[in-house]
């Protein structure tokens, strides 16, 4: 017996608060960004240069859009439901890295900092946790978590080796290979491990929306 499809007013109210989140994202973000160029540090490559705002747009994106496609009653394509979970492991880390190893690191606004390190990853986890509009994600692509992050990295040092900016200390090039090398590798590990968790969660089925798990 087919399951019974979810209520469309529930698919609705699902969208119209993804959609919400999103844009409130972008408005932070867009704050963030005007208090920057007010203090004289206005480049839009600077700003997006790091790892927390950059992920934070492209989060936000997937939140609208794939919030639209609820709305609209559409199903969510199989590959935005893995740039979803690779934006879920990526809010991770950003969450991990900010709150346990660097509290309080950065020059933004405590408000901003607590949407962008905190709310944002909480939303989006609780997000993929309970709203089951995604089938689960095959582990053979837990990889894809990687090439977004590696891009991140290879221009974030090709600046450093140049202009000589980088977004965090421990990417700045006078710390040596070693260094460099090791906290690369552990960023890597992280995202990894990070994955992992975000493709297994995919197994659940949600609280709201629930859909059967997809053929093997």
């Amino acid at each position: 017996m087919p399951p019974t499809p979810p209520p469309r007013s529930r698919t609705v109210v699902l969208g119209a608060c993804r959609i919400g989140v999103g844009v409130a994202v972008l408005v932070v973000l867009a704050v963030s960004y005007g208090a920057q160029r007010a203090a004289g540090r206005g480049a839009v490559v600077d700003f997006l240069g790091y790892f927390t705002h950059l992920t934070s747009l492209l989060a936000s994106l997937l939140l609208v859009v794939t919030g639209a496609l609820l709305v609209a009653g559409r199903r969510v394509p199989p590959g935005l439901t893995l740039a979803r979970g690779v934006a879920a492991a990526c809010l991770l880390v950003v969450a991990v890295v900010y709150n346990v190893l660097t509290p309080g690191a950065g020059g933004a606004a405590p408000w901003i900092s607590a949407v962008l390190h905190v709310g944002l990853p909480c939303v989006v986890a609780l997000d993929w946790l309970l709203v089951g509009d995604r089938p689960p994600l095959p582990w053979r692509r837990l990889g894809w978590v990687l090439p977004y992050p590696l891009l991140w990295l290879a221009v974030t040092l090709v600046r450093g080796a140049t202009d000589g900016w980088v977004p965090y200390g421990f990417l700045l090039p006078d710390r040596g290979v070693g260094s460099l090398a090791r906290h690369v590798a552990g960023l890597l590990v992280t995202l990894l491990v990070a994955g992992a968790l975000v493709w297994a969660a995919s197994r659940t089925r949600g609280r709201w929306l629930r859909r059967p798990p997809a053929a093997p």
